[in-house]
């Protein structure tokens, strides 16, 4: 058996979600740091590739649920930090709730005999 846990694709539809609930644990953080604390927290399980994480920090931006500013990261480098708006805590709750009832569907669906 490997030593390295395998990786999955992020399920439809929670990308959102998890960027949203970095963004709330860790306050302010840059595209890198957001991939990094997913795959850290699901221990190394789900890993978020830049060619989705950042049309969907994006498309965030644009709905209202982050902000975005110019900063500098510790290694020297210009990055641009994300924070969670009230609207994007909202949002945040919405797709929390939305999960959790699809979950506990899919629960009830594989607990049948």
């Amino acid at each position: 058996m490997s030593e390295h846990p395998r990786r999955d694709e992020i399920p439809p539809g929670t990308l959102y979600m998890l960027i949203l609930k970095m963004l709330a644990r860790h306050g302010q953080l840059h595209g890198y740091e957001i991939a990094n604390a997913i795959q850290q927290v699901s221990d190394d399980v789900l890993q978020v590739e830049e060619g989705s994480l950042y049309p969907a920090l994006q498309r965030m931006l644009l709905k209202g649920w982050v902000t975005a500013e110019w900063g500098v990261t510790a290694g020297n480098r210009r990055a641009r930090y994300y924070r969670l708006t009230a609207q994007g805590r909202k949002q945040l709750l919405a797709e929390v709730e939305q999960y959790q009832r699809v979950n506990g569907a899919i629960h009830k669906i594989l607990q049948t005999v």
